[in-house]
């Protein structure tokens, strides 16, 4: 056997044969039409929006910081969280143990302070009648003075004294400065906070979540076709497929740069009748900032469409392996299609208009409604997908 397959014209016949399967093959591959190679669109005329797409977070309008002034152990909780609260009312108590006592000292001290300064008072009125009697001299007779001026002002600084424990034990009782909803709750019966460095946070308030905020953060590429009260919409993970409503603020001038990215904080009003945005919540914004009715459009992928190695067009306009010589470069808003026609690839030359992620708006150019472009090649069974450029899929509006 082996003899057999090493024998010349065994292997005249097998090259025969390859030969022949290729050209059949060559010949299959051929007469394939062009139509069946090339996935086909028809340009066509619509309206387009361009939009510009950031992440942010809702937040309250207003989120006050309920604090406590004076230091010591949590006796008494009035709220929880998600308790709704009204100006002036009771959140929790303090221990006021020991800032009772210190006002009883200051009063005490009051009383003392007092009797001193009557004391004060009446050797000042005994001094001046010896004085007006020549028994004592003028030194003394000031000496008098002074001392009841002393005794006046030491009553006074007592007084305050007074005023500022009396403060302190009020401030034991923490009350809530605005109406609005209790969102977080940082302390616990019996925990002791320390207000001696800084005042620490007890509560956090939500002073209307009818009324909302989200700060989202664009690039700054797209910043600049922001303009404040355009209208926005937005979407939120816990109710997916519906569209929220809001309007930008206000555009911060102060930018955020990581990883040499510049951001700046958009700030969009939101309303929120229903109660359903809760703070805290991720949204996705898409702002439109440009629209066009009865543009012509193409798909994104025609423009990213490249022919495969040996079929690159022949003819036809445009110039497929490159700008001629002496020609000037080309900008970012021009742009290639490829157009079969009579079997074969033609490019075209387009000026390139706004984008809304799928499709692009032609704004010059010898392309017209209805002629058939290339998106991208035909897949084989089993094959990998063509390579046209299809882009990540991001969130739509």
């Amino acid at each position: 056997m082996k003899k057999i397959l090493r024998s010349p014209i065994a292997l005249f016949f097998i090259a025969i044969a390859v030969a022949t399967a290729g050209i059949a093959t060559y010949r299959q591959v051929a007469l394939v039409a062009p139509e069946q190679q090339y996935r086909l669109q028809t340009v066509e005329k619509g309206d387009i929006t361009q939009t510009v797409s950031a992440n942010g977070t809702i937040n309250p309008v207003t989120l006050v910081n309920v604090g406590t002034q004076v230091s010591g152990t949590v006796k008494k909780l009035y709220v929880d969280f998600n308790s709704k609260v009204e100006k002036g009312q009771v959140l929790l108590e303090l221990d006021d143990a020991l800032l009772a006592a210190q006002q009883k000292q200051s009063q005490a001290n009051v009383q003392s302070a007092t009797a001193s300064l009557e004391l004060a008072t009446a050797n000042e009125a005994r001094m001046r009648s010896l004085f007006a009697q020549e028994y004592v001299s003028r030194q003394e007779l000031d000496t008098a003075v002074q001392a009841k001026k002393a005794a006046e002002a030491q009553l006074q600084l007592t007084r305050a004294a007074v005023e500022k424990d009396s403060a302190n034990l009020a401030y034991s009782v923490i009350r809530s400065p605005v109406a609005g909803v209790v969102v977080d709750r940082a302390v616990d019966i019996g925990q002791t906070v320390a207000a001696s460095l800084q005042t620490p946070t007890l509560f956090k308030i939500a002073q209307d979540l009818s009324k909302m905020q989200i700060h989202a953060n664009f690039a700054e590429a797209d910043v600049g076709s922001i303009r404040v009260g355009q209208a926005v919409r937005f979407t939120v993970d816990a109710f997916a497929g519906r569209n929220f409503q809001g309007e930008v603020m206000q555009i911060r001038l102060n930018p955020t740069t990581q990883q040499n990215v510049v951001t700046y904080d958009v700030v969009v009003n939101v309303d929120n009748p229903e109660q359903i945005l809760l703070p805290g919540m991720t949204a996705y914004v898409s702002i439109a900032v440009a629209e066009h009715k009865d543009a012509l459009l193409v798909p994104n992928a025609a423009l990213r469409f490249k022919p495969a190695n040996g079929n690159t067009p022949k003819r036809g306009g445009g110039h497929p392996g490159g700008l001629p010589k002496g020609a000037p470069r080309q900008d970012i808003f021009a742009g290639k299609v490829y157009v079969l026609e009579q079997g074969e690839l033609t490019p075209v030359s387009v000026s390139l208009g706004i984008t809304d992620g799928r499709n692009t708006e032609i704004t010059g150019g010898d392309l017209k409604p209805g002629d058939q472009i290339v998106v991208g090649e035909m897949q084989a069974a089993g094959s990998a997908p063509a390579a046209s450029g299809t882009p990540m899929r991001m969130r739509m509006f």
